[in-house]
């Protein structure tokens, strides 16, 4: 058996994450994927580029000295390859790639700005296929700070994919217009609108955080009434609360609201009545993505 070690940088706009996997290969089997590290750094980046337009020198800092800290730790990991991916904040930010070539000049670290489709191909790539039932219609939702990826299945394959500019920081900041959801709810109409019965998978730290809360085992899908419930309770709590007596991290306890409001309301428009939380996200897309299409990974998405 060969033991391979792959790594992916999702640079999000509520947080940046290093997710390192180790690929065990043997013989003519399938590769299996097995998480070895995942390291978390809460730079809200959506914070600077949905009110301000570019990110602020502050938050600048922090992602060039958490890339600079991901370089040492991916080498002392022995890291063989590894993607660094930037999506909504860093795509609207209007000194993105500024600080993408500062970042690259000082840690070495190579990032490419990824737009919704790319971002949607690549979650595509995870293991989700594996969990699809052929006989079943599912909402894929994939809940980020400044943009929703939702991509429908179908008879095990993706019938439609898009992005929307509907993301936790956005809906804290108040910058998601009525025209937007309402543009969304038509979406999710019209194309879940002959499948029934349909459930949604959900991904991203959120909907993950919710189904530990909920006490399931792993598996288990979330209800539409506990989450809906449980959107109520959270709301009728303060922040400090949250923080106090649910024990959330303060970067978590604010978006944990917005994001539980995005799988409500695709619930209800859809029909979908369960969620099921594979714990699989856009990292996991991405190392799937290097892996097997190695630097040419970008080519495959576009």
């Amino acid at each position: 058996m060969k033991v391979r070690k792959f790594a992916a940088i999702d640079i999000g706009s509520n947080a940046i994450r290093l997710l390192i996997q180790n690929v065990l290969e043997e013989g003519k089997q399938e590769p299996k994927f097995r998480k070895s590290a995942l390291i978390r750094i809460p730079v809200r980046l959506g914070e600077d580029a949905f009110t301000k337009g570019k990110i602020l020198d502050y938050h600048t800092e922090r992602m060039v000295k958490t890339m600079k800290a991901f370089k040492l730790l991916m080498e002392v990991h022995g890291v063989e390859k590894y993607m660094a991916c930037a999506t909504s904040a860093m795509r609207e930010a209007s000194n993105g790639s500024e600080i993408i070539e500062r970042i690259h000049q000082e840690s070495g670290i190579r990032i490419v700005i990824i737009d919704g489709k790319q971002e949607a191909t690549i979650i595509a790539s995870t293991d989700l296929k594996e969990l699809i039932e052929r006989d079943r219609a599912y909402l894929y939702i994939d809940v980020g700070g400044g943009s929703t990826e939702f991509t429908v299945f179908t008879r095990g394959k993706i019938r439609v994919s898009k992005s929307f500019k509907i993301g936790t920081v956005r809906l804290l900041n108040e910058m998601v217009a009525d025209a937007t959801w309402e543009q969304l709810e038509d979406w999710i109409a019209q194309h879940t609108v002959d499948l029934s019965p349909i459930s949604i998978i959900g991904s991203g730290g959120n909907i993950n955080k919710l189904h530990k809360m909920s006490g399931r085992k792993e598996g288990e899908p979330l209800s539409y009434i506990w989450l809906n419930a449980q959107y109520r309770f959270l709301e009728s709590m303060s922040y400090e609360d949250r923080l106090l007596e649910l024990g959330l991290n303060p970067d978590r306890a604010d978006v944990i609201i917005p994001a539980a409001r995005i799988y409500l309301s695709a619930a209800k428009w859809s029909g979908a009545k369960k969620i099921h939380v594979p714990k699989i996200g856009l990292s996991d897309g991405m190392i799937k993505t290097l892996y097997h299409f190695g630097d040419g990974w970008l080519n495959k998405t576009q």
